[in-house]
């Protein structure tokens, strides 16, 4: 039994001048993963992710992941319409129902990814890494420094 629900809150760690524009113009690059474009989240808040997932000086905190993703799913719709979008946890160690793009190794399951992907519907089209924006997403998320981190 999986359970598809959006996680409450999502994390991208990353450098500060890449998160703001994502926070303020709602910046996001998917890039080629497993045959997608894919975007990667994490659903943990860890200050050990600041170098795992670095490198990174800050965290892109999103409350209101409902919304996010049907921001981005649209957003990502209009610059590929040609693309079926899915977005779900990542498994560790064994084989994902959603295919190869949400499988990693065990190794990896500290990240506790969470991943939007996008394939496309017509053969041979091009994987080249696409920026979408979705608009500012101020109203819903934040940032924070690697020191905000409560232990």
């Amino acid at each position: 039994m999986h359970d598809y629900q959006r996680p409450p809150t999502l994390h991208r760690y990353g450098m500060r001048d890449e998160l703001e524009q994502a926070l303020t113009a709602g910046l996001f690059r998917l890039v080629p993963a497993g045959g997608f474009l894919t975007v990667s989240f994490s659903r943990a808040w860890d200050k050990k992710l600041f170098t795992v997932l670095g490198p990174a000086d800050c965290c892109l905190v999103i409350h209101n992941t409902e919304l996010f993703g049907e921001r981005l799913h649209r957003a990502v719709q209009r610059a590929l319409p040609n693309w079926a979008g899915i977005d779900g946890a990542v498994e560790y160690g064994s084989r994902s129902p959603l295919g190869a793009a949400f499988t990693q190794t065990g190794a990896q399951a500290q990240e506790q990814e969470w991943r939007f992907a996008w394939r496309s519907m017509s053969p041979n089209a091009s994987l080249n890494p696409v920026t979408v924006k979705i608009g500012s997403i101020e109203q819903f998320a934040e940032l924070r420094a690697p020191e905000s981190y409560l232990v």
